[in-house]
């Protein structure tokens, strides 16, 4: 018994890990997957942009998805990667971010019926990020709403106007 994939409603994530939870990201915005690399620091940003990247010519804006999340710090080891995401800014062209997280784990498919609404925890906790929650394999995953959450025109405005060229495979 096979699955017909091109008529299935499902769509395909790139999961990864962060502080012992697994997050996804739509297939589709993923660029590139790069190992820790040093960053040029750019002073004056928010405290969970940890620097730019050139990437192929390209000025790169990175987060540090703990920073951004207020979690604990931790140092980087190999397994640390740098996700390049395509980002739609507020004139919706796209730009080019990338977030730090501890590993990346597995490129799944997720029913779009099977993805739940993300409940309401209330004031303080942020979750307008989430498109919404999907169980695999017995494992919760959040699924990632990349517009929301990384806001590249509050992240690095000029850095995303620069590498917006709107030649971005979505």
């Amino acid at each position: 018994m096979s699955m017909d994939i091109e008529n299935s409603d499902s769509n395909q994530y790139l999961t990864f890990r962060l502080n012992g939870e697994t997050y996804g990201v739509d297939i589709l915005r993923v660029q590139e997957i790069k190992g820790w690399t040093e960053l040029t620091n750019i002073p004056n940003t928010p405290e969970y942009v940890r620097g730019v990247l050139n990437l192929r010519g390209t000025v790169v804006p990175i987060i540090d998805m703990r920073a951004r999340f207020k979690l604990e710090q931790i140092d980087y080891t190999p397994t640390t990667v740098v996700i390049v995401l395509s980002v739609k800014n507020n004139k919706g062209d796209y730009s080019l971010v990338g977030i730090v997280v501890d590993a990346v784990s597995d490129v799944m498919n997720v029913d779009v019926k099977e993805i739940k609404p993300t409940p309401d925890f209330g004031n303080g906790i942020e979750t307008e990020f989430l498109n919404g929650l999907a169980t695999i394999n017995d494992e919760m995953v959040m699924l990632m709403d990349v517009d929301l959450l990384l806001k590249v025109d509050e992240i690095m405005p000029q850095a995303a106007s620069e590498n917006a060229d709107g030649d971005t495979s979505e």
